[in-house]
């Protein structure tokens, strides 16, 4: 199965409002950057233990790891959770950017170093919210 139909497939498994917000938010996304690559991440790792929720990735970064390791990996993720969307934004060195940059304008969001999470898109400023992935993957 191609990323497309995996991300469909996790979108179509969602409640229905949640499966909305995921279906907008990917739109609004796709329309920022159509040739981004896609990436789908089950949550599983090597194992195929669950360690995280699945994700939608857009982009491409490359992580650096303290050891002096590296890997390839998307940008920006989006993700469903129990409690509402979260979006990732991968590689950035200053943690305090997201919330110092974006914060005061977005609405209803927690904000660590490089995740957004909020409950519903009608708790954020989707003006704003385009704007952090506009910044991310240019």
């Amino acid at each position: 199965m191609g990323v497309r139909e995996q991300i469909d497939r996790y979108t179509d498994d969602q409640p229905p409002a949640k499966r909305e917000e995921l279906r907008e938010l990917h739109r609004r996304i796709l329309a920022i950057s159509p040739d981004a690559k896609l990436w789908f991440l089950d949550g599983r790792n090597e194992a195929g233990k669950v360690v995280s929720n699945p994700s939608i990735g857009y982009g491409t970064a490359t992580l650096s790891y303290a050891d002096g390791g590296s890997k390839m990996f998307y940008k920006i993720g989006l993700s469903a959770n129990s409690s509402g969307l979260s979006v990732y934004v991968m590689g950035l060195e200053d943690k305090t950017f997201l919330s110092g940059t974006y914060g005061s304008r977005l609405g209803k969001a927690k904000i660590t170093g490089y995740c957004i999470r909020f409950r519903s898109t009608k708790d954020v400023d989707l003006h704003v919210f385009e704007e952090v992935v506009t910044d991310a993957l240019s």
